[in-house]
């Protein structure tokens, strides 16, 4: 719903979800232009951003999947692309900018820890990154 954007916040309400569990999450300012062209462009609607074009209700995730590959075919992209796929990504991109754990956890919805693990691949960029404490032996910030 438009009501659900918080442009002061820069958040999303984020209702309804599988786990029953409302949470808020980020909105980046090119999303955030993205989606007010968009709100415009379909006559300002004050209900369901992205209603299914068959009921008018929710999209369900097997319609957003479909508009993923349909989406990443057009773009060229031959690889595997869903919701979940682009959860991972955000997750692992913020974890390797320094989010904390507990925020992605909380971004995400997910109340059980081991939830959100699942979801972060750390890169080789990450990992060559990491100093070995052996190059600091007084134990102090290097």
């Amino acid at each position: 719903h438009y009501d659900d954007i918080s442009r002061t916040n820069m958040t999303i309400h984020v209702r309804e979800t599988k786990g029953r569990i409302d949470r808020y999450t980020i909105l980046s300012q090119k999303n955030l232009d993205l989606l007010t062209e968009y709100w415009y462009k379909c006559g300002r609607p004050k209900d369901i951003f992205f209603p299914n074009s068959w009921s008018g209700g929710y999209l369900d995730i097997a319609s957003v999947n479909q508009f993923f590959k349909k989406s990443a075919k057009l773009a060229g992209i031959n690889r595997h692309v869903s919701s979940l796929a682009c959860r991972q990504s955000f997750a692992s991109h913020l974890f390797e900018s320094g989010t904390d754990i507990k925020y992605i956890q909380s971004l995400l919805g997910h109340v059980d820890p081991r939830s959100t693990d699942v979801y972060l691949h750390v890169s080789n960029k990450t990992l060559l990154g990491i100093r070995s404490p052996f190059d600091n032996p007084e134990g102090g910030e290097s």
